[in-house]
């Protein structure tokens, strides 16, 4: 995965490092101001997150209060709805904790995960330094390693690909920061606790093509059911958050990120499903635009360009083409 995600960083970062060489800053300072800026970038990020959580962690024993008393709640209705006791209840609950604590591995498995996290955080930069630094003797051993004959579409394939990265990557924060702006006007509007925390948050998990915002969305409303007694704020918060999705889904979306991107719907759910279980989190924000590059790839090798139509979304294609067709007798 930090190959990969240097790699990706690599190719953002790209036109920064040549904007740099051609203001006369050599070649290894701009890569490394370049990566510099972006560390600048995420760590800016991470502290304006780092400080909405500790607000939040602040009111957490008020939070865990009132979910108490929103599960007494619950357990009360569903005695007096399903004939299950309230003793019967707690047995489950605990004998499915004792089963998530088994499969795993308590601490173990908590320390394993900081200390890739860490790793990853340290290789980061020196692997998208690298990649950077060789970049001209990648480019060369990719083109040569083919026959002379398939030069042309090599370099197209090259070309694309960086092209969409780029395109993905810039968009996706364009995304996110519009995203956070209807959210938190949304919340603020509403007058829920924690607006800005829940806006950012919900945000930032909108990376994650479709499985992200409904993973948001429950998040937002359990938080705010467990700040406010007034269940309409419930209702308006997932109100919100249908708003925002369907105008980031018709509007954000295809305009400033699927433009790059032509990837049909069903395969981009059975790719961040496929990539959630092979890398997590990790393969799910890969998976979209890990796909779009198998497509320039599948479309430029003939043997391969069926797998590139199934990829691709053709009707959309078609659609638009119809409508140019329209305009043209018209």
């Amino acid at each position: 995965m930090p190959i990969c995600f240097a790699i990706v960083l690599a190719m953002l970062l790209l036109p920064v490092v040549n904007w740099l060489m051609r203001r006369g800053v050599p070649g290894v300072p701009s890569m490394l101001l370049a990566i510099l800026l972006s560390l600048l970038f995420v760590s800016g990020i991470i502290y304006f997150l780092s400080s909405q959580v500790a607000n939040f962690m602040t009111d957490l024993p008020a939070i865990k209060e009132k979910l108490g008393q929103h599960m007494s709640t619950l357990q009360k209705w569903i005695n007096d709805q399903l004939n299950i006791s309230i003793k019967q209840q707690d047995s489950a609950v605990e004998s499915a904790k004792e089963n998530m604590q088994q499969g795993s591995s308590g601490i173990g498995n908590a320390l394993l995960g900081v200390a890739n996290i860490l790793v990853m955080l340290i290789l980061l930069p020196i692997y998208t330094f690298l990649i950077l630094y060789y970049r001209k003797l990648i480019h060369k051993f990719l083109t040569d390693v083919f026959p002379d004959r398939h030069r042309s579409k090599v370099e197209d394939v090259l070309t694309e690909s960086q092209s969409i990265v780029q395109g993905y990557m810039v968009g996706l924060l364009l995304e996110m920061a519009i995203v956070t702006a209807l959210n938190t006007t949304g919340f603020l509007i509403i007058g829920v606790q924690y607006a800005i925390f829940l806006a950012v948050l919900a945000a930032v998990l909108n990376l994650i093509p479709y499985i992200g915002m409904l993973v948001a969305s429950i998040i937002c409303m359990a938080v705010t059911l467990t700040t406010s007694d007034n269940i309409a704020d419930i209702i308006w918060v997932g109100v919100v958050l249908i708003v925002v999705q369907f105008i980031d889904n018709n509007f954000i979306m295809p305009y400033i990120v699927s433009s790059r991107v032509r990837i049909n719907a069903l395969v981009s759910i059975v790719g961040v499903l496929v990539g959630g279980a092979l890398a997590g989190i990790s393969g799910m924000f890969l998976s979209i635009p890990g796909m779009a590059l198998l497509k320039t790839i599948f479309d430029r090798v003939e043997g391969l360009k069926p797998w590139g139509d199934l990829l691709g979304d053709e009707q959309k294609t078609t659609d638009q083409k119809k409508r140019r067709r329209k305009k043209l007798v018209a």
